[in-house]
Formats: structure tokens, sequence, C-alpha cells
């Protein structure tokens, strides 16, 4: 299992791939749909880049109510330790 800071790292630079960005510029605070506008399909490619790293399942409700990175964080982590 990964730690908080690892994982954090890990969907930061997914995400930053995925929109262009830099790793720094995508903190816990970062609204995906606020800040960047996100898109459906920039989300779903998110999510399947996180399944296959972490080898988890992750629904899309995961990915769509999270309120900002680090609430995303957050689920993943919880999804982890199976306590999701």
């Amino acid at each position: 299992m990964t730690t908080r800071d690892e994982l954090a790292l890990t969907v930061r630079t997914i995400i930053s791939n995925v929109l262009g960005t830099e790793v720094d510029d995508i903190q816990e605070p970062t609204s995906l749909y606020d800040d960047y506008s996100i898109d459906s399909l920039e989300l779903m490619e998110i999510g399947a880049r996180l399944e296959r790293v972490l080898a988890l399942r992750i629904e899309v409700s995961d990915l769509t109510g999270a309120h900002n990175v680090g609430h995303a964080i957050d689920l993943l982590e919880a999804r982890q330790a199976g306590r999701a």
C-alpha cells in the first residue's frame, strides 16, 4: 500500500499529464471543474490511468463526486484501504 503522499503525487501527476499542466499546478485545493473546466472525456482518461496505476476499480461517481483533488485523494485512499 502506498502512503498518502505517494498517492497524492500519483494522482497529481496523472491529472497534470492529462490536462497538459505542471504537477505543481495541481494541488489538493484545485477544483478540476472550476480551475480547468475539465470535460467528461478528460475525467474518464484520468480515471482509466488511475485504475491502471493503482490497480483499483474506480467508480465514475468517485471522480465526479470529488469536490477537489484532495477529496479525490481521500476517496482513493479509502478505496485502497478497503473502507469504500
